[in-house]
């Protein structure tokens, strides 16, 4: 399997380009990258012209396998903290729906499909195979409250070596009799047996890791959201769940928890609100809520295309990072309608520019431009903002000494000096939708790329240092 497979020692060569901190993004036009057997950044090097500028100073890695790119450069893998895998064949389809709507209609249907593990199997293989093909290297995924098909859809992730938080969905209520947990004691033993599959198949859980995840709280009951936080507290286990999506959904909550002070203390008070907590959406949150989860170190999935799909509302997420709170990105399929965390980074920066938009008119209307995000911030979220939600900061997110390579090689091709009149696009449509003409500097490069591009820029995907996923466009 991919996770396993002995590599090299390998240089990666040419431009690359990662964030440093939330509004710095460092980008390189010719440097070096050494991995180890191990999957190890050993060195990275700046103002490389040749990989015999390497060996003169790394004099052991002459014999090392080198990896370059000329018309592009080196970027973080993604990381994806909030997606439901089974909902994938329903990307697209929400009509006119807001969230309950929506999950009658669509998504409780097809979840509940998932008990044949033929179709979850199908379903899961391509979802995977989809998210890495746009350099998605961790993914959170939502499963379905089927044992078995979750524990598929942990062996296809460690099959193909993508790292993953992978969760039995629990639910109790709010669901159809079909398809909802008998009792409380069913939903624990089968989300316990999720927990035990995972770390049986991946002792260390170096790729894939379990994560309870009850739905989201109108969908469990009290005492069986407190079994679950138990459940969590004794394995260890991150948590995932909804939070503040939508007004109908907080109304709900208050509707059923009258006794809570809040939709976010209904968590705590179940004592599922941890540092290893995310929650997805956060959109409605008050100051209190906001102030409650920071003390906690609960870490937030912002999901800006769902919210906007779902017209659910768009979160304040300069809000967030001003009190500390930790925020990554999540496409929350099927709600979002693309697998791509490069997409959701510009929703992060539209949304971050309606919420600005919004701001309360003096006598002249006025923009609120500290709530709009900048290009380096979205892809800090994409990146090591979203490590550190997934708890994995200090192993992924960044070029940096002693971080595990997870990487995706971005190819953009160049229109020729006579011109593309005929479409070709380069060489086999190396430049996807991005158009390089020559005179770009680095960062406008990247700009470009953010702005425009898709996984047909995506030529290639590491994880620890494996290569999982490649397209026609790589060449070493």
């Amino acid at each position: 399997m991919a996770a396993s497979v002995p590599i090299s020692k390998t240089i990666y060569l040419g431009a690359f380009a990662h964030c440093i901190s939330l509004a710095n993004l460092e980008i390189c036009a010719r440097g070096a990258i050494g991995v180890d057997e191990q999957g190890l950044i050993q060195f990275v090097e700046k103002e490389i012209s040749s990989p015999s500028d390497v060996t003169t100073k790394h004099p052991s890695w002459a014999s090392a396998q080198i990896v370059s790119v000329d018309d592009g450069f080196f970027f973080p893998g993604f990381i994806d903290t909030h997606t439901h895998a089974p909902q994938h064949p329903n990307t697209g389809l929400f009509g006119k729906t807001t969230l309950l709507d929506w999950l009658e209609t669509y998504t409780f249907p097809l979840e509940a499909s998932f008990e044949d593990t033929r179709k979850a199997g199908r379903i899961y293989g391509n979802f995977v195979a989809r998210t890495l093909s746009h350099g998605t290297t961790t993914c959170a995924y939502y499963a379905t409250r089927h044992v078995e098909a979750t524990n598929l859809l942990t062996e296809i992730c460690l099959e193909r070596g993508q790292r993953a938080l992978v969760g039995r969905v629990c639910m109790d209520r709010l669901s159809p009799e079909y398809y909802r947990d008998a009792d409380i004691e069913s939903a624990i033993r089968d989300s316990k047996a999720c927990i035990d599959y995972a770390r049986k198949v991946d002792e260390k859980g170096e790729i894939v890791r379990p994560v309870v995840t009850p739905r989201f709280a109108p969908s469990c009951t009290a005492p069986c959201l407190a079994e679950l936080g138990k459940l969590a507290r004794e394995e260890g286990a991150f948590v995932q769940t909804h939070i503040s999506e939508n007004t109908g959904e907080c109304e709900l909550v208050k509707e059923w928890f009258p006794e809570s002070e809040s939709y976010t203390h209904v968590y705590d008070e179940a004592a599922l609100l941890t540092e290893r907590t995310i929650l997805a959406h956060a959109i409605h949150l008050s100051k209190e809520e906001r102030r409650l989860i920071k003390e906690r170190g609960s870490k937030i999935s912002h999901c800006p295309a769902s919210n906007t799909a779902l017209t659910s509302g768009c979160c304040p997420v300069r809000e967030l990072l001003d009190e500390g709170i930790t925020v990554g990105l999540g496409t929350d399929v099927s709600g979002g309608v693309s697998p791509s965390i490069l997409e959701e980074a510009r929703h992060a920066i539209w949304t971050s520019r309606f919420v600005a938009m919004s701001a309360p008119s003096a006598p002249v209307a006025t923009l609120n431009n500290a709530a709009k995000l900048s290009t380096a911030e979205a892809l800090y979220l994409a990146t090591r903002g979203g490590a550190a939600v997934v708890g994995l900061e200090e192993k992924i997110g960044g070029f940096d000494v002693g971080k595990e390579f997870d990487a995706q090689m971005i190819r953009l091709g160049s229109v020729p000096e006579a011109g593309d009149y005929e479409g070709t696009f380069g060489d086999e449509g190396a430049g996807g939708p991005v158009d390089i003409f020559g005179f770009e500097s680095p960062e406008e490069k990247v700009e470009k790329w953010v702005y425009s591009g898709d996984d047909r820029n995506c030529a290639a995907v590491w994880v620890r240092g494996r290569l999982v996923h490649k397209t026609a466009r790589y060449k070493v």
